[in-house]
Parts: structure tokens; sequence; C-alpha cells
């Protein structure tokens, strides 16, 4: 691990020399001692208190709402780049920066965290845990982004890409502990950001789709890294036994012999910790594989995917659940935030908890006992027509589990909201989340569901999807969301390009901040939507903003890199947007009124062209076995149909393989930059059908198909 001082200048104008920077990062206080404010149960209950951001949602409610009022309707036209931190070599950056006692702290690519002066940008040391080097054959699953990290008394907490959990001092970032949270074997990796509460830490993990999963949170103590206490997320081997009761209980809505591909329901996002009922509550994903006539051939509703679950925070000990797709089929999982509010309804204060989960369905759920208050479709649901509000199951629209044939559904895999923020602002009454809106369909009907297994390399899912195109009539593809969890309806919406847009921050300047897929910043009037300023910020944004306060001085800070799971599988519509790989600057890029900084302008956005390669003559056979070969081992990065949204090079325009020896190179024995796992076991058979299905692909591209 690597923790040090970093040189790298930091552009607050044009033109400022670096030594001058250098000067004012050893002079600045920030940079000579630790954080004052030791963070605990106290400071992340704290909602009033808008200086600093501690967590990802900011506070323990997790509503993501800045009391900050500086910035306002009336003076957001003002706002202005204040500093910019380039950060070369960066790909996707998709986390929620933290910001404490005037010190600003994020993490990037291969989960490098940096620490930062606030107010001028001053890089104060880096700290890199050598993810590369630790990962071995994990690379391989997963992409090299974290949606965040956690801060408690005064240590940071990192979770790693392979799978460690490290406590990092903030003043220095030297590591104190590190602690591995996966079991050997497993094909998990980690994307999501530790939760703290109650001198613990909490994380899950990813890789549903990497293997025969079994989904999973451990806690462990914040001052040792010891484990605390394990959380299965659906039961096991009935033969081994069971964990305890809940996942005995669990077993009786599952058939067949399930624990033979895992079950699923990873925990990758979504953990919120209610410091009023002590309380932690767990969103869980999905099922492994996806379709259930595989994993549970005789129905049942596979508890606990797809729900939110309650868990005793001391001793992980199952409390209530509350599942919003029972059974369910379609990737639908529910690792969306879970936000808390008091919500008035019907002349009572219910202690609530918000949500909007892949299924499409806006959920406010009686956060004291798990019973459903209510639900209503914030996206085209095609899947189910309604939640009962009596039994709280959806109900379903015949068909759409592809049982006979293959079914037109919406929301798709990608779901109708994903992991992107959603915010809530107590004084609107109001949530906002970005909402996807696209047509799939399923089928299973050319798969052997008898003999169908586990990847042990690549991903599997069990079901084939195609992506349809939008699911509304005016052919959007996404939009900003805002919801009145009340009244369960849409207050208003906006209309947005493409679909993978960032998550949102509202304050009590009566503002929400959201970043689009087309690399711009916006700020919207939170109870009109009315766009009142944007900001060109020259490349694709993924992750939220947020805003802190430094000497009375408000600021409104974000990371831009274009990234997430669309930069990688997003294929044509995610491509078009022109975030090219390598094109594009990452930046940390941070606004105030008094900002007068100007931003170094950004390339144009660019599509990758594949190349001609008349000599090179496609043989069908190969190309069609190096269409397997790729679906399961590259198209998680490279792009589905090997075109490239942005997260690694679109080999279609790459010369590299049109030489059968430096693709060896490059895919076989790893020469490449950090970031490309190597696959050794790859014959040179494998190799020539990769090859040719790439330069198909190409082909057909520049044939306008």
């Amino acid at each position: 691990m690597r923790a040090r001082a970093a040189p790298t200048p930091v552009s607050r104008t044009a033109g400022l020399a670096a030594a001058l920077l250098l000067v004012a990062l050893a002079a600045h206080p920030a940079a000579q001692r630790a954080p004052g404010l030791s963070v605990d149960d106290a400071a992340l209950a704290d909602e009033p208190s808008g200086e600093h951001w501690l967590a990802f949602g900011r506070t323990y409610s997790e509503q993501r709402f800045s009391p900050l009022t500086r910035i306002d309707r009336s003076t957001v036209g003002n706002l202005a780049v204040d500093w910019y931190l380039d950060l070369p070599g960066e790909r996707g950056l998709v986390s929620t920066p933290l910001v404490v006692d005037g010190i600003l702290y994020f993490i990037g690519s291969l989960n490098v965290v940096r620490a930062v002066n606030a107010a001028s940008g001053a890089l104060l040391w880096e700290y890199d845990p050598e993810v590369a080097a630790h990962a071995g054959r994990r690379m391989r699953s997963g992409w090299d982004h974290s949606r965040g990290i956690a801060f408690w008394q005064h240590k940071l907490y990192v979770a790693t890409w392979d799978g460690r959990l490290n406590a990092v001092d903030a003043a220095t970032g030297r590591e104190l502990w590190s602690t591995m949270t996966l079991d050997p074997g497993d094909n998990f990796y980690i994307t999501g950001a530790p939760k703290v509460f109650k001198n613990k830490v909490l994380i899950g993990n990813g890789g549903t789709e990497n293997g025969a999963a079994r989904g999973y949170v451990t806690a462990y103590d914040a001052d040792t890294g010891e484990q605390a206490w394990r959380f299965h997320i659906v039961p096991g081997n009935p033969a081994d036994g069971f964990e305890n009761d809940a996942m005995a209980m669990a077993a009786e809505t599952w058939t067949g012999e399930w624990w033979e591909f895992g079950g699923g329901g990873n925990a990758w996002h979504g953990f919120t910790y209610d410091p009023e009922l002590d309380a932690l509550y767990i969103g869980t994903g999905n099922g492994s594989p996806w379709n259930r006539k595989i994993r549970s051939p005789g129905g049942g509703d596979n508890l606990f995917l797809c729900s939110i679950v309650a868990l005793d925070p001391d001793t992980g000990e199952y409390r209530w659940h509350y599942q919003t797709t029972p059974g369910e089929t379609w990737d639908y999982n529910s690792n969306m935030d879970i936000v808390l509010a008091d919500l008035d309804i019907e002349g009572r204060t219910v202690k609530a908890l918000m949500h909007a989960p892949k299924n499409g369905f806006f959920y406010v759920i009686d956060r004291e006992n798990g019973e459903l208050v209510s639900a209503a479709p914030f996206t085209e649901t095609t899947w189910a027509s309604a939640i009962d509000p009596d039994s709280g199951r959806p109900v379903e629209v015949p068909g759409a589990r592809y049982e006979n044939a293959p079914a037109f559904v919406s929301p798709g895999p990608i779901g109708g909201h994903n992991w992107h923020a959603m915010s809530y602002n107590p004084a609107t009454g109001l949530a906002y989340f970005p909402a996807i809106h696209l047509s799939y369909q399923f089928s299973d009907a050319d798969i052997d569901l008898g003999a169908w297994r586990s990847p042990e390399r690549g991903t599997g899912t069990g079901v084939r999807t195609t992506r349809l195109g939008s699911s509304r009539p005016d052919g959007a593809l996404g939009s900003l969301q805002a919801w009145d969890p009340v009244r369960q309806q849409r207050a208003w919406e906006v209309p947005l390009d493409g679909m993978w847009h960032a998550g949102t921050l509202t304050t009590a300047g009566d503002l929400v901040f959201q970043g689009s897929a087309s690399g711009e910043l916006a700020a919207y009037d939170a109870a009109s939507g009315a766009k009142l300023w944007s900001f060109d910020v020259g490349s694709g944004i993924s992750a939220p903003p947020i805003s802190y306060a430094v000497d009375e001085r408000q600021y409104v800070a974000l990371l831009v890199g274009w990234g997430g799971a669309y930069a990688g599988v997003g294929g044509r519509i995610s491509a078009d947007q022109g975030w090219a790989y390598g094109v594009h600057p990452r930046r940390l890029i941070t606004f105030s009124l008094d900002g007068n900084a100007e931003l170094p302008a950004s390339p144009p956005p660019r599509v990758p062209v594949p190349v001609e390669a008349p000599h090179f003559e496609v043989d069908a056979g190969l190309a069609q076995q190096g269409a397997l070969e790729f679906g399961g081992v590259c198209s998680s990065c490279h792009g589905g149909g090997a075109v490239s949204s942005g997260m690694a090079p679109d080999l279609r325009a790459s010369g590299l393989v049109l030489s059968a020896g430096a693709f060896a190179a490059v895919v076989r024995d790893g020469r490449t930059a950090r970031g490309m796992p190597d696959y050794p076991e790859l014959t040179d058979q494998q190799l020539t059908a990769l090859r040719h299905y790439i330069r198909r692909q190409a082909e057909l591209a520049l044939a306008g198909r």
C-alpha cells in the first residue's frame, strides 16, 4: 500500500504556477493537522449541520439534503468554477466525496483515495491499496469504480474491488488495518461504499452473475477490523444446517437444489442505519441465476432476494423484511437507496423509508415493522400492473415471466432506477432521482434449462435479454423525477437525452442538482423543475454532487468521469454519448458563487470508428465461436456486441486485433496498462475466434448494420 504527499498541482485559475500551489499545500493548516471532528453516531445523525458531508447520503437519513442556503434560486445563476483538480489516468468516477473539517476525501479508479483541501483543491495525500497486485482472478469480475468511502472517528474505510476492507488514517493516508471480506473461491467483488454505525463497518459485495453466488453482508469492528457478525441473504444447503432461524424460514420459499446455483441476493449498495429505531436496513440483490426456472424450478418467493431486510445492528439478527419482487426473474434487485423520513400520511406520522428499486415501483414502507404503506409505478411497468395494498405483493401481468414464450417487459434488467443516488427535500416533501425508460425482451427458448450451470469464468444469467428501445411514447430513455411519496405521484419531470444519468443533491436553497450523461451539471427549482443554471463539464457525469461550506463559503463539488456498468455494457445507446475511452479528462470540479476559475476545454464527444482491414478475412464459424467467448469474458468492459461505451477501448477500432501476436500478448499474457486482467487459460483457437468475432462486428458497423 502507498500513502504519500502528492505533488500533482491543482488548477484554481488558468495558468496558476505549480510552484505556488506546492507552497500553498505546505502552508495550509489542513496539511498540518488531523481532522478535529470525531465522526460518530451523533455527528452522522446531525441533520441541521451543513458544513460537512460525512457519509454517502450526508447523514444517517440518506436524504442527501444540504441545509445550506447561500446558493439558492435567486443566486444560483452566479455559480462558477471555484477550483478543479485534474485526475489523469482515472476512468469511471462515480463516487460521493466526503468533507470533514475542511478536507475533502474521494475514491477513484482501482480504489485510489485522495485527500484535498476543500477550499483550494490542494492535494494533501494519496492512498493506493494496489488492487491490481491483490486481485488476481477477481480482477476479471466487476468494474474498477467505487461509489464511496466511509468515515468514523478519525479513520477512513476503503472497500476494494478485490474484497478487502481497509482502515486509513484520515490525517496521513497511512493504512491502519486490512481484512479480507470475501470467502476463498468466491467470484465476488466490491463496488459499494462501506456503511459505518455504532463503531462497526458494514460491507457487502457484488458478483451474482459470476458463478454460484450466495450473497451476504458482514460487519467489522471499526477499531480492529475483526468480524462482528455476518448475515447471509439466501439459505444454503439444508444438509449443512442453517446459520439461524431466518435462513430456515427463507428455505421454505425455495425449491429444487438452489444451493447448487448459489441463489444470489448479493447486497452491493443500499445500506441505511436508523439511529432512532436502532435498526439496520439492507437492500438485497437479484437471483443467481436470474432465471427462477433454473435456480428454483418449483417456483417460490425465494427469500430474501429483492427485499429490504431489517437487522439488529449489534448482532446482525433478522427483524423483518419486505420483498419488492417475490420470485424475481428479471434482475430486479433492491440495492437502491433506502431513504428515511417521517411522513404525514392521512393524519398520522409514519416513520417511513422510501425506496425506488429496479422493478419500477416507488415504495413507502413503515420502517418500524416493514409493512407496506403505499406503492406506485414511477416508470413503465409491464411486468406488474400494481402492488396490492393488502398483501404488498405485485399484481403480475400474465406471461411476463417468459413462461412459454418470449416476454416484452419494462423495466429491463438495467431497471427503472439503478444505483444513482436519490435525494429527499423535507421542505418540498419530494424525492428526486433519475428514472430509466427502456423495454426489453426476455427469452430462454434457446437455453437448456436442465443442463445450465453457473459459469466458472465470465458471466451467466440463464436468460437472453434484448433491448428494444424506449418504453415511452415520446421516445425518452431517461428522466429526472420529482416524486411525492405521500400522494404517490410524480410532481414534475424533466426528460433527458440518454438514460444513464447521475444521482441528485437537494438543498435548503430550494434547488436540485444533477449531472447528466451528456456532460451537463444542472440546477433545477426543487418545487417546479424549472432549469435555473447549467454548466458543461466536458465529459459524461456518473457521480452525484455534494455541497459543503468552508469559512461560510458554500461549495458544490462533483467528480467528472463517465463510468458505471453502462459505460461497459451500454452498447450503442451509451456509446453514442461520445465519451470514448481515454479521450476526455477526468476531474474533481468545485463551484461557488465567488468562483473565477476557467476550466480548460475538453475535446468534443467522439464515437470510435472501426478500422478497415480488407486483408483480414473473417471466418463465419470462428466468429460465431468468438461471440460466445466475447459475451462471457470481454463484454462487461468492452461492451456488448464489441461496442465500447467508454470503460475500455473499442476493439473494433483497434489495430491490436489485426495481429495475432500482439493480441495474445495483451489478452493472454497481460502486457497492458493497469486494470486489464490476463487470461492465460485461453488457447490459440479461442484467441483466434475472438479476433474473428471482433472483426466481424467491425465490418458490420462499417457497412452500417
